[in-house]
This record gives C-alpha cells, structure tokens and sequence, in this order.
C-alpha cells in the first residue's frame, strides 16, 4: 500500500499528461470514497492561523523546570520553618544559670548560632562581674604552676568565649544606642510635610530592621 501510495504523488507531481484515447472502459467495481487526511499540519492557505511559532519544547521545559523550582522552593521553606520550630523549642527549653560560673558553661554550651540572641536576651546580666569573674579563671591557669591538657583546652575555651562576648556585648550596646538617635531622627522625619521625607523614612526603617532582624526571636 505504501508503494501505490508513493507512486500516485509521482504522477500527479508530473507537468504534462499524455491525453489517453477515448476508448471504451470495461466496467469496473466502483471502490468507497476515502475521506481525506491532513497530511500537513501547516496547511493554512488563508493564512488564518498566523505565520507558526516554534520554541514549544523549551516553553515545556520551561514550564517542567518552574514546577521543580517551587516544588524545590517549597520543600526548602519548609525545612526553614521546622529547623527555626527546632531552635525555637531549644531555647525556651535551655535553663538560664542564677551564678557567673553556671553561665559561663551555658555560654560555653550554647550553639554559635544562638549566641547573639543570648547576649540580647541575658545583656543585664553580662556584666563588670560577670567578666571580672571570666578572668580570674583565666589568670588561674595562666598562673598555674603546672598545667594539664584539659587546662589548656579550658583556657582556649574561655579565651574564645570571653572575646566573643565583649565583641557580642559592644555591638548590642551599640546598636541599642543607635535605636534611640533612629527614633529622634524617625520622628523628625516622619513630621515633615516633604514628599522626599517619606522616602527617606521608608529607607531609614528598612535599615533598622535588617539592623534588628538578627535578634528577633521567631
């Protein structure tokens, strides 16, 4: 069937046809009308379907790589929700020491991640005490007539504390200082009748808030 196929496009695609004589057929059995098939999918004579537009596979895959990404973007989000759920539970859980000695091991034991967020919430009580009681136990070592392998572990860890704290405690102290001249300046701002003042206050409060954004507690 393909053949017969094949060879009637070759005779309609010729240019001229030799006219048959006009003779006497034998009757033949009159075979069923085929409906016609589109063979083109770009027959459009009238131009009614517009000139085609390729780029169907890459707008699928486009399509495809979004509906990854959000499934990706959600799965992410949700492992920030439980992992923030997670640090949330332990800190509400973590037992604040009423001693200097039994806060300096719930420092020394705080994840790293959580410091900043202690040094906000326990400021009051890191204080000319607290640090003076930090070095004597460092000059208790430092002073030791021998000194013993946990000694020197236990000087490194409460060296690396104490720096972190008094650079953790700077910077609070700092920044609770900048709140009060943001506030004086905020309300000057924000009474000024000029249309640039408005700008300048949504600027200004998108910078305290990323000042500020670490030491919220979600």
């Amino acid at each position: 069937m393909a053949s017969s196929v094949s060879l009637r496009g070759a005779i309609l695609q010729r240019p001229h046809l030799t006219p048959r004589p006009d003779a006497r057929r034998a009757p033949t059995t009159r075979r069923r009308a085929v409906p016609a098939k589109i063979c083109c999918i770009g027959w459009d004579p009238e131009g009614i379907l517009g000139a085609p537009q390729g780029g169907h596979i890459a707008r699928l895959e486009f399509r495809r790589r979004l509906e990854r990404d959000s499934e990706a973007r959600e799965d992410f989000e949700r492992q920030v929700r439980e992992e923030k759920e997670r640090r949330r539970s332990e800190r509400e859980a973590r037992v604040i020491p009423d001693t200097d000695a039994g806060l300096v091991e719930f420092f020394l034991d705080t994840d790293a991640r959580e410091i900043e967020i202690e040094i906000g919430r326990l400021r009051p009580r890191l204080s000319q005490d607290f640090f003076g009681h930090v070095s004597r136990e460092i000059a208790q070592i430092k002073f030791a007539v021998t000194r013993t392998a946990e000694m020197e572990d236990r000087l490194i860890e409460l060296e690396a504390m104490q720096k972190v704290l008094l650079e953790g405690v700077e910077a609070y102290d700092k920044l609770q200082n900048d709140l009060v001249t943001a506030k004086e300046r905020l309300m000057k701002i924000l009474q000024s009748s000029d249309r640039k003042s408005t700008d300048e206050a949504a600027a200004f409060m998108e910078d305290v808030r990323s000042s500020l954004v670490k030491y919220i507690t979600i």
